[in-house]
């Protein structure tokens, strides 16, 4: 399964296991890149840069394959700086960035030779980034776990592959061998896969969310801004339904204005960070204001199996899939 992807990281499949807020840990992360793929994980799953670089050694400690950081690029994640500092020290392969500029990040990770994947969700921004020297952009589609895109995956990938000039990576709507070939089929170097490996062995979040992630539907997935301020997709439970999906009125106020809006949306992804890290944490009850991410593929995920599992999996279906074709 050569792509652009695997060739430029040195990986066995084009498959990324996607940087899961408070999901994807060293476990996981680990797991993953043994097995083949690319494992990552965002460096604000740890509440200070200490930890975060802890958390990194561990995840060195247990693979020598590559592996990926996400870092949050705006204003709202105030450990930025220091995020990028510790990754540039412990020389991490690839930084993937998400919700703002990654020029600085680029700048500082192509010295040491590291990779830097940009979250992008039209291709206005994606020809930004491809200019600031992106080695790869992460086509965010409508679906996608978490924050989101409002083009369909089927459209977007397509779209940009066809503007830029760098690779393409799928993201949303990829749980399977299928899914893969798919996106691959669309001109993606890779995809993405993140809410498929919520329900894995590996992750440390509660068993709650892992059923809530086997017994839901493509239709209990809604897409709100009301959570974190911009739009993501997030499990349908009651406590989401009670709080509604429309911005209210002061929401909307202080959303219209450009000084405004950054500092709502600080507030509320400071709020949410908190809400999602209480409702994803394990030793507890089930909580009536539990707040789930997942993306629409909840739909084909019935088990539960260890990560490396998974993988095999999808390259076996994938495989078996393409054969099938005429």
């Amino acid at each position: 399964m050569k792509t652009k992807i695997t060739e430029m990281l040195g990986i066995d499949y084009p498959v990324i296991a996607a940087p899961m807020f408070l999901v994807s840990n060293p476990e996981l992360v680990a797991a993953v890149s043994e097995a083949g793929g690319l494992g990552t994980f965002p460096a604000l799953n740890y509440r200070t840069p200490e930890q975060f670089e802890e958390g990194l050694k561990l995840v060195k400690s247990l693979t020598n394959k590559p592996y990926g950081v996400n870092i949050i690029t705006n204003k709202s994640n105030i450990y930025q700086l220091k995020h990028l500092e510790i990754c540039i020290r412990h020389k991490v392969p690839v930084i993937i960035t998400s919700l703002g500029s990654p020029k600085q990040v680029i700048g500082q990770a192509h010295k040491i030779g590291s990779k830097v994947f940009c979250d992008v969700t039209n291709l206005d921004y994606a020809k930004k980034v491809e200019g600031l020297g992106a080695d790869a952009v992460v086509a965010v589609g409508y679906g996608a776990g978490g924050h989101a895109g409002k083009i369909v995956g089927s459209i977007l990938v397509p779209w940009l592959v066809e503007n830029l000039n760098i690779p393409v990576i799928a993201a949303g709507g990829i749980a399977d061998g299928k899914t893969l070939l798919s996106a691959l089929a669309l001109g993606a170097e890779a995809g993405y896969m993140g809410t498929r490996f919520i329900a894995c062995t590996e992750t440390a979040v509660n068993e709650a969310y892992k059923e809530s992630i086997l017994a839901s539907t493509p239709e209990d997935i809604v897409f709100t801004a009301r959570v974190t301020g911009t739009h993501a997709n997030f499990i349908n439970t009651p406590y989401l339904e009670g709080m509604g999906t429309e911005l209210g009125f002061l929401e909307r106020f202080w959303n219209r204005f450009s000084f405004t809006r950054k500092w709502f949306k600080m507030y509320k992804g400071y709020r949410a960070m908190k809400g999602m890290g209480k409702s994803a944490s394990t030793g507890k009850k089930k909580a009536w204001k539990d707040v789930w991410s997942a993306g629409q593929t909840v739909g084909l995920i019935q088990d539960t199996k260890p990560a490396a599992e998974i993988l095999r999996e999808v390259v076996r279906e994938y495989s078996e899939t393409k054969k099938k074709l005429p």
